[in-house]
């Protein structure tokens, strides 16, 4: 079965991870105004501004956020070590969730977005 929206995607995990993917939900929605969800590319996406998204996914051993750009420094150097490929990020499940990263990390590609519309 393939979810329809964002709460059946969620409520598709087993208890555990769909209570992180939550807090990753949250963490992200709370950075952006108005957020609008949809089903994208069979995972979840939190739109930014209508036209672009920051997707998040569960996944058997972690949780993947996409697509996170080079972000400026100092929080580059802290996303770094849970850069997994050239934008994506992700939060293994055997470790806490960095939600106080994840919402500085949202905040710094809404602002990047907002500059490339200029």
């Amino acid at each position: 079965m393939t979810a329809q929206s964002v709460d059946e995607y969620v409520a598709s995990f087993p208890d555990e991870i769909a209570a992180r993917l939550a807090q990753v939900r949250a963490a992200i929605r709370a950075e952006v105004a108005d957020p609008e969800e949809r089903m994208r590319y069979g995972i979840a996406a939190v739109m930014l501004g209508g036209r672009y998204a920051l997707h998040f996914a569960g996944w058997k051993r972690h949780i993947g956020v996409y697509p996170v750009p080079p972000l400026p420094e100092p929080l580059e150097s802290e996303v770094a070590p849970h850069r997994s490929g050239k934008d994506s990020v992700t939060f293994p499940h055997a470790d806490p969730l960095p939600l106080d990263l994840i919402t500085r990390m949202t905040r710094a590609i809404i602002a990047e977005r907002r500059s490339e519309a200029g």
